[in-house]
């Protein structure tokens, strides 16, 4: 399997996160995480993503993020017309234009993408998207 981890997923492993009827947020990512490299699958990795995780003030942690995932690491990177399919579904759809290039990613990578943003349900027509918990029993 190939995975497409959504930046708020990262968040919810680095900063252990709970949601807001006290689900273990992190603790869903980890084991998530733990089975995704247990199974030697893939993970991907966009340069979108490390733009995002930028911006949430994580670039000095972003290296200690990805080194346990090094030998399963896909790095992957927008082209300019997935970029510009994402910006007129994100202005027809009323909906961040990362997000819609997340699941475009997604979809044209074959990736399983994971994320819990409630966006991406406007999107299941690019994407599927599913929670960690999913995964993981």
């Amino acid at each position: 399997m190939q995975f497409y981890i959504d930046t708020s997923i990262w968040i919810d492993l680095y900063e252990n996160r709970k949601g807001f009827a006290g689900e273990p947020l992190g603790e869903y990512a980890l084991e998530l995480f733990a089975l995704i490299k247990a199974n030697n699958s893939t993970l991907a990795i966009s340069d979108l993503l490390i733009r995002e995780l930028e911006g949430y003030y994580y670039s000095d942690e972003i290296n200690g993020m990805m080194k346990p995932f090094e030998g399963i690491i896909k790095r992957i990177t927008a082209t300019m017309e997935q970029r510009k399919e994402a910006k007129q579904i994100a202005n027809k759809r009323k909906i961040p234009p990362g997000d819609v290039l997340h699941a475009i990613l997604a979809r044209d990578h074959e990736l399983l993408l994971i994320t819990r943003d409630n966006d991406f349900r406007k999107l299941e027509d690019v994407s599927a998207h599913h929670k960690p918990e999913e995964f993981i029993d």
